[in-house]
């Protein structure tokens, strides 16, 4: 599993506006593309996706840029995520995925979905309460293990057909 580099960047640059951050202030993109190492065209891709998911607000002018739209403790780092990628594993992924056929073929008798279900559900747990302010103030009790159940992810066992 891997984490893009939209979703990377993109967090990258939220943080570089949240250690920033003063009511009344905004950062151009090329300070954030200066601060971060990025291309120019590339952080204002991450700004416009980043705006219209509601984390920052544009202003407009000489004196212009972004600024986060809310104080960066109350930004989730899940949601940001979620804007720049979307989650792993959702509800409707089967119904998305499902071949050359119009549902798919193991809907009934499916071992792989309670495993993405799972690491989702581990994901989510990591994720829980994580804000901008965590990351930047690097807190040591939000980086706490996430603990992964022994038991086994429950499944149904697939239809086994003999050949004569």
């Amino acid at each position: 599993m891997k984490f893009s580099s939209q979703e990377e960047y993109g967090l990258r640059c939220l943080l570089n506006l949240a250690r920033h951050y003063a009511p009344g202030e905004s950062r151009t993109i090329q300070q954030i593309s200066n601060d971060e190492g990025l291309s120019v065209s590339y952080v204002g891709k991450l700004m416009r996706i980043l705006r219209l998911g509601g984390f920052l607000e544009s202003v407009r002018g000489t004196e212009g840029g972004y600024s986060l739209s809310r104080p960066p403790g109350d930004i989730q780092i899940s949601d940001v995520l979620d804007t720049l990628g979307g989650k792993l594993f959702e509800p409707d992924f089967c119904d998305r995925h499902s071949g050359v056929e119009e549902i798919c073929t193991h809907d009934s008798a499916c071992a792989i979905r309670p495993l993405w279900s799972h690491i989702q559900s581990a994901i989510d747990s990591a994720l829980l309460d994580v804000t901008l302010v965590d990351l930047m103030d690097n807190h040591p009790h939000k980086q706490r293990p996430v603990p992964l159940s022994p038991q086994k992810i429950p499944s149904q066992p697939a239809t086994v057909m003999s050949v004569k």
